[in-house]
């Protein structure tokens, strides 16, 4: 009896035995798969060009006009590194973001007015050139001017002027915000002195600080009616806009300057391809670039061929994300497909289940966001350019990259993660560079979680570098490889991340071979440079 107890005994043991070692070898083999499975392996596919990338930007509004005259120059001089300087410090980490193309508010005449101007806040009120008697002073707008050639010293190049509104002195109600309706805040027997006004502005910047504008832009979100005195602003008709248009490239071409006029800066990316709620306002693809219509400007000198949109009120929920932009990419290609799109303005304004405009967060929720809206413009509706609505910003709003207390004379700087996050765009895709196609090839095997994985690829015309953007918005780490096609020998992958780690903004992780696994932390942006 007991010998037979000890055989069933070791015939049991022998089992389970058995059991867990087949079960290891289970767990092993399906936590290998589950790894194999959790690399997302991205080839380059530098043959599938798409756009050409001209810039990132951002707007000197409003807060350079006391920054940039008041401040102290150590701290001028931090803030303007932080947005353009394309150096490295001694570990390898970039300075500052690298912007390519720097915005000039021309003043209407607000600030002068005081409160008489109807607008509260003096930090939204702007000084004009043209004073009342229609003479010109050159020496306004002091401080923005310290940084726009603070921008063209570390490196930038493009350069736009925008109005909002027309001088004061021109409008129908001598405020710089409309008192109400859908037409120009200007009597049409003025737009002659609005458009000399933009040209002599042109003239008198390049005089005075060497600085050509590359771009005129005088009309800002026509479609709003600007009639709440909160800032300054005009609506504009389609025809109005046509008028203007060509008043000025006649006035460009007396001071013979290879300026461009920018339109139309459309308020939301569905007035560019249907009228909507704005019929003498929307549909301005059409309106200005078929040459069936009546606006038609395409023939001009000094228009380019290209359309310029805000991407506010887009963005939420993802569908909306993704078919206004299809929309707009779709009816370019109806319109005429050698328009190009360039992103002019953008912030987080809207409320949604997701995120909120109001309240200052300098983290990584905000620039995630604002990532995902980045990577949706220029892979979705193929922007050739994307640029920020305030560079410098004193609100308790997500409105900023580098934000300041709000003091006319001095005050604390904070950088966001919002500024970082748009680094990881502009301080490695320079201008001339091209969008490629990205192949995600781990998607084929399996799908674990990739959607929120963002990667677009770039190159410059030479193939001697390629950038990879991966936004990762999961609150898990996943792993990537990089290929390409008939890669040339010898490249290696730089890495920069920003994480919600206080020190990792745009920081330089080392150096991979190409193919080698690289971490895309949770929540963040990885910027991989191979050279």
């Amino acid at each position: 009896m007991i010998k037979k107890f000890k055989l069933l005994t070791m015939v049991l043991l022998f089992v389970s035995s058995f059991n867990f070692c087949a079960k290891a070898n289970l767990n092993s083999s399906e936590q290998r798969n589950k790894d194999e499975n959790n690399i997302l392996e991205i080839t380059l596919q530098s043959d599938k060009e798409k756009q050409k990338i001209h810039n990132f930007g951002a707007s000197d509004s409003w807060s350079c006009q006391f920054v940039g005259k008041n401040w102290p120059m150590a701290k001028r001089e931090k803030i303007a590194d932080l947005l353009f300087s394309t150096k490295m410090d001694q570990k390898g980490n970039p300075v500052g973001i690298g912007l390519t193309a720097w915005r000039f508010y021309i003043g209407a005449g607000s600030a002068e007015q005081g409160s008489s101007s109807g607008i509260e806040d003096k930090w939204r009120r702007s000084e004009c050139f043209l004073n009342s008697d229609g003479t010109y002073n050159w020496e306004k707008q002091k401080g923005q001017r310290w940084f726009l050639k603070a921008a063209r010293q570390r490196g930038v190049n493009q350069f736009l002027g925008y109005a909002i509104s027309p001088p004061v002195h021109l409008t129908k109600n001598g405020k710089a915000y409309s008192s109400g309706g859908n037409s120009a805040n200007i009597p049409q027997e003025n737009y002659d002195e609005y458009a000399e006004f933009l040209a002599r502005v042109v003239e008198n910047i390049q005089k005075k600080d060497n600085i050509q504008f590359d771009y005129i832009s005088p009309f800002n979100e026509p479609q709003w009616n600007w009639d709440d005195s909160s800032q300054e602003g005009s609506p504009w008709q389609n025809k109005e806009i046509h008028s203007v248009c060509n008043l000025l490239n006649e006035e460009l071409n007396k001071i013979d300057v290879d300026t461009k006029i920018e339109i139309t800066e459309a308020a939301h990316i569905k007035y560019l391809y249907s009228d909507a709620d704005k019929p003498d306002r929307g549909n301005q693809l059409e309106e200005f670039f078929s040459v069936s219509s009546e606006n038609y400007l395409g023939d001009l000198d000094h228009i380019p061929a290209k359309i310029g949109g805000h991407s506010y009120f887009s963005t939420y929920p993802e569908s909306k994300l993704r078919n206004t932009r299809q929309k707009l990419k779709n009816e370019i290609q109806t319109v005429d497909p050698n328009l190009e799109y360039w992103m002019t303005e953008y912030c987080i304004l809207e409320d949604n289940k997701i995120i909120k405009g109001n309240g200052r967060n300098l983290g990584m929720k905000p620039a995630l966001y604002m990532a995902g809206v980045i990577h949706s413009d220029l892979t979705i509706a193929n922007a050739s350019a994307w640029q920020w609505w305030l560079a410098i910003s004193p609100y308790d709003y997500k409105d900023g990259l580098v934000y300041i207390d709000k003091d006319v004379q001095n005050g604390q700087i904070f950088e966001s993660k919002m500024l970082w996050a748009l680094g990881h765009y502009s301080r490695f895709i320079r201008p001339g560079m091209r969008r490629i196609g990205v192949l995600r090839n781990g998607e084929r095997k399996k799908k674990v979680g990739f959607d929120k994985i963002l990667i677009s690829g770039y190159k410059t015309e030479e193939e001697e570098r390629f950038v990879v953007v991966a936004v990762n918005q999961k609150y898990d780490s996943i792993s990537v490889t990089l290929s390409q096609q008939n890669m040339p020998e010898g490249k290696k992958v730089k890495v920069y991340q920003t994480t919600s780690e206080s020190d990792e903004n745009l920081t330089k992780m080392g150096n991979k071979n190409i193919g080698q696994q690289i971490t895309l932390p949770p929540r963040s942006l990885v910027t991989m440079v191979i050279e």
